[in-house]
């Protein structure tokens, strides 16, 4: 579930330690390969005369270039010099993201939510927020669905958002809607979707199956 963007077209680099997670609190659920992305700059239309600006993008950039060498502190330092300059929703998100690794999990949501303010149409940045509450020592599931609804109501066609939020409505007993998210899920790219249409499938079946049971039982009684 996990998302950091890297750049205005939002390229993917390919990391091990992270992946999108599912609501099985703790264990992680990679979707596909693990990925993450995260922002190296503001927007093309950004200006680059300011010198605050100028200041801010290139602690932002030396930032995403230390969490590329996997130095989580470096930048998280360098992120915080950046937001220190000028505070950008890239340099907000990308600080929540080293909160985040450093289990800095309410940190990281204050981070994230901030970023949200500053551009709301962000679909990586709900994401994360999920997964912080997920992951949080008092996990918070239903904060977790609301951001995933976000998420996937901004990109609508995003199969990992998908799979993730059905894996949330799973764990969380909305089997009918989970069978219906995971369809999406698979519809959109993620082939090991698949498995969890038929075992969700199974599940609403034999939860039919058994209230049938129960009503005839009551009958007799």
């Amino acid at each position: 579930m996990f998302r950091l963007l890297l750049s205005a077209g939002r390229s993917r680099l390919s990391c091990s330690s992270t992946a999108r997670y599912s609501f099985q609190r703790p264990q992680p659920l990679a979707v596909t390969a693990s990925t993450k992305r995260w922002a190296s700059s503001t927007t093309l239309s950004s200006s680059t005369t300011d010198p605050a600006t100028t200041d801010s993008l290139k602690a932002l950039e030396e930032g995403t270039q230390k969490l590329e060498e996997g130095d989580v502190e470096g930048a998280k330092t360098l992120y915080k010099r950046s937001l220190e300059i000028k505070k950008t929703p890239s340099a907000l998100f990308n600080y929540g993201v080293t909160c985040y690794h450093t289990k800095d999990f309410q940190a990281a949501i204050e981070s994230w939510k901030e970023s949200i303010k500053l551009q709301p149409d962000s679909p990586d940045a709900h994401t994360n927020l999920a997964s912080a509450y997920l992951m949080m020592p008092m996990s918070r599931p239903d904060l977790a669905l609301q951001h995933l609804r976000t998420a996937s109501d901004l990109a609508p066609e995003d199969a990992e958002i998908a799979f993730n939020l059905a894996a949330v409505l799973e764990a969380s007993g909305q089997l009918e809607e989970a069978l219906e998210q995971y369809k999406r899920s698979k519809k959109y790219g993620v082939d090991k979707a698949d498995m969890h249409v038929r075992n969700v499938s199974a599940k609403i079946l034999g939860k039919r199956l058994k209230e049938a049971a129960d009503r005839e039982n009551e009958q007799k009684s």
